[in-house]
C-alpha cells in the first residue's frame, strides 16, 4: 500500500472526533482497533491537515451521549463512532446519537446496511444513525475495522471503478452545507460528489 501524500497546506485544517465504543475494549480486556483504523482510513481518504480527538468508552447510553456533546462542543465538524449499533441489550450506541440530535441523516444508516448487505445477510441487524449536531456530522460506523472501510469506501470493481458509491462521498458537501471546513479527499480511495456550483477553485501551481 502506497503512503498518501502529504496534507495540502492550504486546505482548511479539520478537526474530527472518533469514540470507540466497547466495555471489554474500554476496560483494556483487548486492544481497540476502531481509533486506529479510523484515523489511518481518514488519512488515507483526506487531503486536508487532520486534528483527531479520540475517545474510547463503554457502553454507557449516557457517557456516549455527553462524549458526542463534548466533542462537538469543541469543534469537530465530524464525530465517527465505531462499535455498539447491534441489537445486543448493551448495544446503544444509536440511541445515545439520536438523544443529541438537531437533524436526523437517515440516508446514512440506509446506504451503510446496502453496502453491508452484498458482504453478510445479518447487515439488516445493523442499527446505525447519522445526525446533524449544530455545525457538526456525526455518524455511526460498524465494529470491524474491515466493515468500516467497506462502508466509507464503497463498492469497486477489479479495475477501481465504483460500483457501490461508500457514504463518505457525501460527508464533505454535507459538513459544506452546515458551515463546516471544506474536506478534499482523495478521488482514489473515495471521490467526494459536489455540485459545481460548490467546487473550489484549485490553487495555480507558481512553480509551473
Amino acid at each position: 500500500m502506497h503512503s498518501p501524500s502529504p496534507p495540502l497546506p492550504h486546505l482548511d485544517t479539520v478537526k474530527i472526533g472518533l469514540v470507540s465504543i466497547s466495555d471489554r475494549a474500554s476496560r483494556g480486556v483487548y486492544e481497540d482497533k476502531g481509533l486506529p483504523a479510523l484515523q489511518d482510513w481518514l488519512r488515507r481518504a483526506l487531503q486536508n491537515p487532520l486534528d483527531f480527538e479520540q475517545r474510547l468508552i463503554p457502553d454507557e447510553l449516557q457517557t456516549i451521549s455527553e462524549t458526542l456533546i463534548a466533542l462537538v462542543d469543541a469543534g469537530c465538524s465530524l464525530v465517527l463512532t465505531t462499535g455498539g449499533t447491534g441489537p445486543a441489550l448493551r448495544d446503544v450506541t444509536p440511541e445515545a446519537t439520536l438523544a443529541v440530535a438537531h437533524k436526523q441523516m437517515p440516508g446514512f444508516g440506509e446506504q451503510m446496511r446496502q453496502i453491508s448487505l452484498k458482504f453478510v445477510p445479518t447487515a439488516i441487524l445493523s442499527r446505525q444513525v447519522a445526525v446533524i449536531r449544530k455545525q457538526s456530522l456525526i455518524i455511526n460506523l460498524p465494529g470491524q475495522p474491515k466493515s468500516i472501510a467497506e462502508t466509507l469506501e464503497g463498492l469497486k470493481d477489479s479495475d477501481g471503478k465504483s460500483l457501490v458509491p461508500g457514504i463518505f462521498s457525501a460527508v464533505p458537501y454535507c459538513i459544506d452545507l452546515i458551515g463546516g471546513p471544506y474536506l478534499e479527499s482523495r478521488d482514489e480511495v473515495c471521490k467526494a460528489f459536489r455540485p459545481k456550483s460548490a467546487l473550489r477553485p484549485q490553487p495555480l501551481d507558481k512553480s509551473a
